[in-house]
């Protein structure tokens, strides 16, 4: 058997098909609906206690800042009323010292002032307007005041719109006496002692956010359903029926929310989908990859389709074929069997031989690469990897195995779109054959809208072509169906997402 067949042969344990996606769908709904009735099951659907997605008619100037890692982004955004908004930025590295400060004190008021040097820089007039009212003792209303969604990209216990305890640091922070403590409550009190003009208004996740930009943003009036990142990691947040979110009723402590609308977003955390692998599909590399990741059993959905992982298990594979002569991976007999006249040769420090030695925008390289000879697949093979003269068949057969695996990243990233625009209800409404003037708003409304970020959903070759492939191999959707799902890219749910929280957390536009 030749290293093609060789390399197919592998490809098929990567093999995602219809009956097992339409299988993964069913247990995904049930999941969902466990998440929803109570905590501590395998994907948490975490109330957001925000209630309602914008429609893109909002106006006003908001705030957001963003802690995420080891830079702290301040923007203000400008909501034009039109679907557009213009935004203005900073951002600052944040001292190692203060990530690991011994109090939380000394980090949050480094933020304060940096959202204190924002508002000089940018919003001075109003800074200095508000300053002199204040000395002049006049009582301070709503409209003075900022409203501020704080993205907060650390594991918290939310419990009202801004009001989250912080469950643990992760990212390389470590400050004790932060745990347990409400970082909303911990960013504002800074920011009072600096007389700002500023409220938190929002603690906010960054996939709600992708999901309330893309409703901002998207054509038509159309609410957006769902905001998804298929990215380094995945997530999801979608509007849901508030009878449905069963648990907060149980819940020790609640926030306050809106019941008038009578829907929540719900943050899903699916990258813990399946933890159980009851229906996710399993390989030898997949297995490897999880039982020496630093925390084996957990986010095994993610672990299958997100960014971080598929240059591993990619990396895994190859090692795999090339062990104990099982294929003619990177290996010839002489340089007579090589196209290019040579011997092919891998370098001792290889990036193969090393754990996250590939990174997945090397799968997009080779995914996408058109060119004569995948002349680009073997420059990126030398460059990035150390593979030297490797041959076109070498080139060849890693490019079937590429393809598969980033195949059933996307189809498994349809299992989770599918579950939630079937556990909603969004494709239950059909147009009939209206032909009439009111056509186009029947079919306005059967849209269902989709947000998406993240690098493999931007720039990841058929990504979306594969998803939507699957979609329509998906009970209750169908060709039908997949052609009213629309999928748009949603930018900057850090920043724009986070204002429009604000906005909605304030319960009304600020004009």
């Amino acid at each position: 058997m030749g290293l093609i067949d060789d390399a197919r042969k592998v490809a098929e344990e990567f093999e995602y098909s219809p009956e097992a996606v339409n299988k993964g769908v069913k247990e995904f709904i049930r999941q969902m609906d466990e998440g929803l009735q109570e905590t501590g099951k395998s994907m948490s659907q975490i109330p957001t206690y925000v209630t309602s997605v914008p429609n893109g008619t909002e106006k006003g100037v908001y705030l957001a800042v963003d802690l995420g890692g080891t830079n702290f982004r301040v923007c203000s955004i400008k909501l034009n009323g039109d679907t557009t908004f213009s935004l203005t930025q900073s951002k600052i590295a944040i001292p190692r010292e203060l990530m690991v400060a011994k109090t939380s004190q000394e980090l949050f008021s480094f933020l304060a002032k940096q959202i204190e040097s924002f508002l000089k820089a940018h919003h001075n007039e109003h800074f200095e307007e508000y300053h002199q009212r204040r000395e002049a003792g006049e009582v301070m209303t709503d409209e003075h005041f900022f409203k501020l969604g704080f993205t907060f990209s650390f594991p918290v216990h939310q419990i009202g719109i801004n009001k989250g305890y912080l469950i643990r640091w992760t990212k390389g922070f470590d400050i004790a006496d932060a745990i347990g403590k409400d970082v909303c409550a911990l960013l504002q009190a800074e920011i009072d002692a600096l007389h700002l003009p500023v409220k938190v208004a929002a603690l906010v996740n960054d996939t709600v956010g992708t999901l309330m930009a893309r409703s901002y943003s998207s054509p038509g009036k159309t609410g957006t359903l769902l905001g998804a990142i298929f990215g380094t990691g995945t997530n999801g947040a979608y509007v849901e029926k508030l009878e449905k979110v069963a648990k907060l009723k149980k819940m020790e402590e609640s926030g306050d929310y809106d019941d008038t609308t009578g829907n929540m977003i719900v943050n899903t955390e699916w990258g813990s989908f399946d933890n159980e692998m009851t229906v996710l599909p399993d390989t030898p590399y997949d297995e490897a990859l999880d039982k020496e990741s630093n925390n084996p059993g957990i986010q095994m959905f993610e672990k299958r389709v997100s960014g971080m992982f598929l240059g591993e298990i990619l990396r895994r594979t190859i090692l795999a074929m090339m062990k104990d002569g099982k294929t003619d991976l990177f290996k010839d007999e002489s340089s007579g069997t090589n196209d290019i006249r040579s011997t092919c040769t891998i370098a001792d420090d290889s990036p193969l031989y090393k754990q996250w030695g590939i990174d997945t925008s090397f799968l997009s390289i080779v995914q996408g690469d058109q060119s004569e000879g995948y002349r680009i697949t073997r420059q990126a093979l030398s460059r990035d990897l150390g593979v030297d003269a490797a041959s076109f068949e070498d080139a060849e057969a890693l490019k079937i195995i590429v393809e598969a695996i980033g195949k059933r990243s996307a189809r498994l990233s349809a299992v989770a779109i599918a579950a939630v625009i079937t556990s909603t209800g969004n494709l239950t409404l059909t147009a009939g054959d209206a032909i009439d003037d009111d056509q186009k708003a029947i079919m306005e409304q059967e849209v269902v809208d989709i947000g998406v970020d993240g690098s493999l959903v931007e720039f990841y070759p058929g990504f979306e072509r594969y998803i939507r492939e699957a979609l329509r191999e998906i009970e209750g959707i169908g060709e039908k169906g997949e052609k009213r799902i629309r999928i748009g890219i949603a930018k900057d749910g850090s920043g724009v997402g986070a204002a429009l929280i604000a906005l909605v957390a304030g319960g009304r536009d600020q004009e």
